[in-house]
Formats: structure tokens, sequence, C-alpha cells
């Protein structure tokens, strides 16, 4: 099987900072035609997100799972279906776990559960944390969303491709993946 690896802010919605409020949640542009895209190409469709505003006290577990919530009920209302599964990390960053990006934890998760083909599996994320928690997860293809601030990285990143908008992404995976 493969998936298909989202972050969540930046990603799938706007990041505000610390997002766990339905009035603060926006969808990014591109986003639902992104995960019809996917969705038609028989992917997996996994959310991996780091949330430090649990473990920080900034929101609370339940506030983050309400959040979800509602992100799954709009995306199904829009598109008939939604993420397949969500895993996050509620940890405080100075915490050391396994599970928070730039570690693979969350990835080696969903693969174990279910049985991900990693060498035809993709991460999109907008931090060069996402990329390196795919390139540690063993993700063959990592897309960087980039903002108006490029992050660098001494650690190389395999697969690569950055991309400034998420409406650029289903001719990438056409034009280079699927050659």
């Amino acid at each position: 099987m493969k998936a298909i690896f989202f972050d969540r802010d930046g990603v799938v919605n706007r990041d505000f900072g610390y997002v766990y409020q339905q009035e603060d949640f926006i969808f990014m542009d591109g986003i639902f035609e992104l995960l019809d895209f996917f969705k038609k190409q028989n992917y997996l469709l996994i959310l991996v997100t780091n949330q430090s505003g649990i473990g920080m006290g900034y929101y609370t577990e339940e506030d983050f799972l309400t959040l979800n919530e509602f992100m799954q009920n709009e995306i199904k209302k829009k598109l008939g279906f939604n993420f397949d599964r969500i895993y996050f990390c509620p940890h405080h960053p100075d915490d050391n776990c396994l599970c928070r990006k730039p570690k693979p934890g969350m990835i080696q998760k969903a693969t174990k559960d279910y049985k991900i083909n990693l060498a035809q599996s993709i991460l999109i994320g907008d931090r060069i944390r996402d990329v390196q928690a795919a390139q540690y997860g063993g993700i063959k293809y990592k897309i960087l969303l980039q903002g108006s601030e490029v992050e660098q990285t001494d650690i190389p990143i395999s697969n690569l491709y950055k991309v400034q908008t998420l409406k650029q992404i289903p001719d990438l995976i056409v034009n280079e993946f699927y050659k």
C-alpha cells in the first residue's frame, strides 16, 4: 500500500502558530483538490503533525481532537472522504520523544499499522523537520512547500522536490514520479 503523508499546519491549513480553534482553522488553497488527486491515485491519506502546544499547555489534547473532528467533517462534506488516519505528537519539544518530527516515530507507526510501501510513498511538509522525518523514516519522495523563508539543512535529503503552492503538486507527481 502506498501513502501520502501530510503535515498539518502550513500544508492542510494556514499556520498561525498553535492552531487549535475552529475559527483559526483556514484550509490552504488547493488542499481539497490535492486530497482528491491522491485519493484517485489510490494513496492512503495520512496526517502526521507535531502538536507541541499540548505539551506546552497552550491547549489540551481534547481541544486538538475536537479540531480534528471539525477538519475531518469539513473535508468529508466537500469530498466524500477524509484522512484515513491522523498521527500526532503531543509532547513538549524538550521531551526528547521518538514521535516529534524530525524523528520518524509517527511515520514508523503508520508504516506498521498499514504495511505501507515507503518506496512508493510521499510526504508533503512545509518545514525542513518534516522532510527530515520522511528521510529518516524511509519515505522515498519528499515535497517541501516553501513559504517566504527557506530553511536549510545539513542533512542530505534524497528525492526532495520544492514547490511554492499546493496546486503545483499534481503536475509534479505526473511529470516526475510517473515517468
